[in-house]
């Protein structure tokens, strides 16, 4: 088929920008003609406060991707759309509703000349303001078809739009410092007594419940939480000095790019995601890639990508003493090592297989 993906590439950053140029190069290793649709700016800089572009790709960039799209400039937005009518199929990235204006700008350019599929990270986001849901409700009452990432988001689609709704694990998407290679995992032996909270910093992924677990669970482990802060690290540091952690938690504030991860996981005995609410994340993943155990809360697919008690723990979210509880049982004599032994990275090809598969039949007339 002739495929065209709208979303963010390089040099956006992330797991969005990862995930759609991945998904790109496997569509076009399947055999479909495809070209990737992104942004020569995505929406006002007050409206992310982070680093929004890198300098270096993170990953191989796809050959075929044009950066046309611009938050300001609405015709442009109906101009792609027109351009995209010849395509059998038209995949609108979605990772946040701001993007949802361009969106039905494209999609009224567009017409009825091609099929039209929502690919949602996330069908409202985990903290929601007043206009996402009117927002999103106009997207998938437009589209042909939507694929989300869990049933739980399946059934939240399904509450905004009549339109078929098809769910498909997301394959992994990881950073790389080099073009084309897969991250090399880190050679690590014995016990660092050291925790990595890492990622974008934000009120959902529970950092803060983390830190009360650390201050009440076993002595003498550190914590580094590597990231960018959404909005501000200010709070963060108050609830270190307030919880007495100082000379245990170190901040390492800002995006981190692929070529210094190894690192952060070589340092670590266990990755902790900590969410109160999840979707899907690619952290479990990647610290499977470096060869690292995962503490993880039981929200979204964490409980099905974590193996409670082989590779890692799992335990209750927004919830202190369950997670220190985690953290007690993780450092008793012997089990970093035990459950570090019985990580195995993922082979994604045959999920990416199916995936590609479920997309391209998505919302068919």
């Amino acid at each position: 088929m002739r495929v065209a993906i709208v979303g963010p590439a390089f040099p956006y950053k992330g797991g969005g920008a990862h995930h759609t140029t991945e998904l790109a190069h496997r569509l076009a290793a399947a055999g479909h003609d495809t070209v990737l649709e992104s942004w020569r700016a995505q929406y006002p800089g007050f409206l992310y406060p982070g680093q929004a572009t890198i300098s270096e790709p993170e990953g191989e960039p796809f050959p075929g991707t044009r950066h046309r799209l611009h938050w300001g400039r609405p015709y442009g937005w109906w101009r792609v759309g027109r351009d995209l009518r010849s395509v059998d199929l038209v995949v609108l990235t979605v990772l946040t509703s701001v993007q949802v204006p361009a969106y039905l700008g494209i999609l009224s350019g567009l017409r009825k000349g091609a099929r039209a599929v929502a690919l949602c990270h996330n069908v409202l986001p985990h903290e929601r303001k007043p206009y996402d849901m009117p927002l999103m409700k106009a997207l998938l009452r437009r589209v042909d078809g939507v694929l989300v990432h869990s049933e739980p988001q399946a059934e939240l689609a399904r509450g905004l739009t009549s339109r078929p709704v098809r769910v498909a694990e997301m394959p992994a998407h990881l950073p790389t410092s080099t073009p084309g290679a897969a991250p090399a995992p880190a050679a690590v032996t014995g016990r660092r007594d050291r925790l990595l909270f890492f990622g974008m910093i934000r009120q959902y992924k529970g950092l803060d419940v983390l830190l009360r677990a650390l201050a009440s669970g076993p002595d003498g482990v550190s914590l580094t939480v590597a990231g960018e802060f959404w909005g501000g690290m200010e709070q963060t540091e108050a609830l270190i000095r307030e919880l007495g952690l100082t000379g245990r938690v170190e901040l390492r504030p800002g995006y981190v790019p692929a070529a210094e991860v190894p690192e952060l996981f070589a340092s670590a005995d266990a990755l902790v995601l900590p969410y109160r609410s999840a979707t899907a994340s690619q952290n479990v993943w990647m610290a499977h890639e470096y060869g690292v155990p995962v503490i993880a809360t039981r929200v979204g697919r964490f409980p099905d990508q974590v193996r409670d008690g082989v590779d890692g723990l799992i335990c209750e979210p927004d919830d202190v003493g369950s997670l220190a509880d985690a953290l007690k049982r993780f450092y008793a004599p012997g089990e970093p090592e035990r459950l570090r032994a019985a990580v195995r990275p993922v082979d994604h090809t045959p999920l990416w297989n199916t995936y590609v598969e479920v997309l391209t039949s998505t919302g068919e007339r």
